[in-house]
């Protein structure tokens, strides 16, 4: 790719990689440490993310255990997965925190799945806003001293890349939507 357009290629691949971290949030019946990634817990006045606060286990298949380093965080651990839109009751038995991920029903996973399609559809979109940012460049360029034929050139690269993202979000999204149609 040419160097010009190499800033829009990364804000691409960004995207892609935003939506990889988005994906692994979804839960999928199973127990995965991610969903966690975004909670924070008030550890001496200061958001803390739980990861740095405990241990973060997946003993069990559908269960995640979280082990404090400090008994006293239990409470905030437990307030801080209860405030979240995780749908989790976090259960403690005064030294471990235990969450229990119950069976998905078809229906919540019709749900997760119509979500995941939407999250892929919000990316092809910022993709392609990022190629429209591209080509305003390239039509300013196109009023400095640069042949037709090389703007023409670089917006063929611009569109290549933009297909080849885009064809990447639509894998992801097949890929999320048939494990959590599996488990």
């Amino acid at each position: 790719m040419d160097a010009r357009l190499q800033q829009y290629e990364d804000k691409m691949r960004k995207t892609i990689e935003y939506l990889e971290a988005d994906y692994s949030s979804i839960r999928a019946g199973r127990a995965n440490p991610h969903v966690l990634d975004k909670l924070r817990v008030d550890y001496y006045g200061t958001p803390t993310p739980i990861q740095q606060v405990g241990n973060v286990t997946v003993p069990e298949a559908r269960v995640i255990q979280i082990a404090p380093w400090e008994k006293s965080l239990i409470k905030a651990i437990e307030k801080a997965i209860l405030t979240s839109d995780l749908g989790l009751n976090p259960s403690n038995d005064g030294s471990v925190i235990r969450l229990v991920f119950p069976e998905l029903t078809e229906e919540r996973r019709k749900d997760l799945v119509k979500d995941i399609r939407k999250r892929a559809e919000e990316g092809k979109v910022a993709i392609r806003n990022i190629r429209r940012d591209g080509n305003s460049f390239l039509k300013k360029l196109g009023k400095e001293d640069v042949s037709e034929d090389e703007i023409k050139q670089l917006e063929d690269q611009l569109q290549k890349a933009t297909d080849k993202f885009v064809k990447e979000v639509d894998v992801l999204m097949e890929k999320k939507s048939k494990e959590i149609m599996t488990v």
